[in-house]
């Protein structure tokens, strides 16, 4: 059961299924151009959309609004210095403006950003910064169907080949857990075995460590050796090997707003700071209202207890096996923030082309009211000058992120329930044509328009 009762309700919105297709053709049939009066059940994304405690809440009425040198800012330096225990902390207002800063810091036009895997806005703001973003999955990832239990982890071959050269490596960057590929943990060997590769080659080793808490907790239940420890002990023997590390607390903070860019060298940590200071606010505040500072320092306590975390992996097994037992494949093992449809397998008759993934993501916004995500050939495909898909993703996936301490049980069997409902009959989804897209990060704010399975 859930670790915790619920003392404050928002009523959900439930529009008929010809609400639904009229909302979805206004909204050019991309989830993000909906509005969130016309979602039932939002799965779009896990990031600054979980449930506030009531110790967050009544931290936040301690929050210090002073522009320089907040009593707020040393509880929120204190907490992510406890954890990870890095000397140099800047808080920033979310992950994306942590990654600007640093890859504006560290990569020069030419250079490569390496990474288990990048995730959308990480790319963007490698490529922004005049960089190439690599990504070096371990082998087993590409068995979507495998148990393999670190399926997050990097090539430790082709990180190794990389740094080599003939191109010059200026960071490596390994995401925990590895969202693009599918939400799967990385094992505390392979982090070793990369930090110490990296480190011969004088590269910085950064860790994107937005859900490090979850990846802490499926070490402790999968790597042997790990077992006896405590999330907070496996989190900080990650940061340990880093030289920095960048976050989105909004994930495992469990707050709305905010983020850290966290470092060893004081040097560098000049050069962010001064950006920093530029761009998003005072070293004490980088963008954030003490507010959010003193709820960050509370969330960073919360998302670390057993009890929690071990619900919240329920949750996504729960869910896993129902949609399992509907026919529906998803990359296994099962995550915790987030399941993965296999909507190629599903949705056979289309091709890449068609886009299986955004389709499916369509479907069920249609057929129950459930936003997602599609991370497929529309967010990883590549498209000559003529708009034709000339080199689809490897895979067609459909991202089912939970926010924290957001939905029970119910509302999960609800979501199972709409998949199986579309599971019955798949062949009659439509496929998707791309209308209108933006160069960068199209997915965000495109438009497409059904064509016929």
């Amino acid at each position: 059961m859930e670790p915790y009762r619920i003392k404050v309700v928002e009523p959900i919105p439930v529009l008929t299924r010809d609400e639904r297709t009229a909302a979805m053709r206004a909204a050019g049939y991309n989830p993000f151009n909906l509005n969130a009066d016309q979602i039932t059940i939002d799965l779009l994304s896990d990031s600054g959309t979980g449930a506030l405690s009531a110790a967050q809440q009544a931290a936040a009425a301690l929050g210090d609004e002073t522009y320089a040198g907040a009593r707020s800012y040393y509880r929120f330096r204190d907490a992510v210095a406890s954890l990870t225990g890095f000397e140099h902390i800047l808080p920033v207002h979310q992950g994306r403006a942590a990654e600007r800063i640093l890859f504006g810091a560290l990569i020069a036009p030419g250079q490569l950003s390496v990474s288990n895997t990048h995730f959308d806005t990480t790319r963007a703001n490698v490529h922004l910064s005049g960089g190439t973003a690599v990504d070096l999955p371990c082998p087993e990832a590409a068995d979507l169907d495998s148990d393999t239990p670190f399926k997050g982890d990097i090539d430790l071959v082709a990180l190794a080949e990389a740094l080599e050269g003939p191109t010059e490596v200026a960071v490596v960057v390994m995401t925990i857990t590895n969202n693009g590929g599918g939400g799967q943990p990385v094992s505390m060997a392979n982090l070793e075995a990369a930090a110490a590769i990296t480190r011969a080659h004088g590269v910085p080793f950064i860790l994107d460590a937005a859900r490090f808490a979850e990846n802490a907790w499926l070490v402790i239940q999968r790597e042997p050796g790990w077992s006896d420890k405590t999330p907070t002990e496996v989190a900080r023997a990650a940061f340990d090997l880093a030289d920095g590390a960048v976050a989105s607390l909004k994930k495992d903070a469990i707050v709305h707003m905010g983020g850290f860019l966290a470092l060893r060298d004081p040097d560098l940590a000049t050069r962010c700071e001064a950006v920093l200071i530029a761009t998003e606010g005072f070293r004490t505040y980088g963008g954030l209202a003490g507010r959010d500072l003193e709820m960050i320092a509370v969330g960073l306590e919360e998302v670390v207890q057993p009890d929690y975390l071990r619900a919240r992996a329920g949750q996504a097994e729960h869910l896993a096996s129902l949609i399992e037992k509907a026919g529906v494949s998803i990359v296994r093992p099962p995550g915790m923030h987030a399941l993965y449809l296999n909507a190629g397998r599903l949705l056979s008759h289309l091709t890449p082309a068609q886009y299986p993934g955004h389709a499916l993501a369509c479907e069920l916004y249609v057929a129950g009211g459930i936003r997602c995500a599609e991370l497929g050939s529309l967010y990883l495909g590549v498209e000559d000058e003529t708009g034709t898909l000339v080199k689809p993703a490897p895979y067609e996936l459909v991202r089912l992120a939970i926010p924290r301490r957001t939905y029970t049980q119910s509302h999960l069997e609800y979501v199972a329930e709409v998949i199986a409902e579309i599971a019955t009959s798949p062949e009659s989804v439509p496929g998707q044509r791309l209308v209108s897209a933006p160069p960068l990060l199209r997915h965000f704010h495109c438009r497409t328009e059904p064509v016929a399975p």
